[in-house]
């Protein structure tokens, strides 16, 4: 019964569609529709854009530099120590 969309319920859906969200706001909707369908998409078959590259996503936190923080007892937030804790 309903197994084809002709153009006139294209172009029916395209009247809505300006009628509710207007001109201005339709190529952003038609932006993010897209960018959602294509992270749906890569969710499900597990692709990542990365792989794409050549590169894994782990290779490029490992190649950063560690710097550890070290701080001195002055620059440590204080902790409120109750006289049961001290002991």
């Amino acid at each position: 019964m309903f197994s084809q969309i002709g153009p006139l319920e294209i172009i029916l859906v395209i009247v809505i569609l300006l009628v509710i969200f207007g001109p201005r706001r339709l190529p952003g909707l038609g932006k993010q529709l897209g960018r959602g369908m294509r992270e749906f998409r890569e969710s499900i078959t597990g692709e990542d854009k990365d792989k794409d590259r050549g590169a894994a996503p782990s290779a490029a936190l490992s190649q950063a530099p560690v710097t550890p923080v070290v701080r001195t007892p002055a620059e440590r937030e204080p902790v409120d120590v109750t006289p049961e804790q001290r002991g």
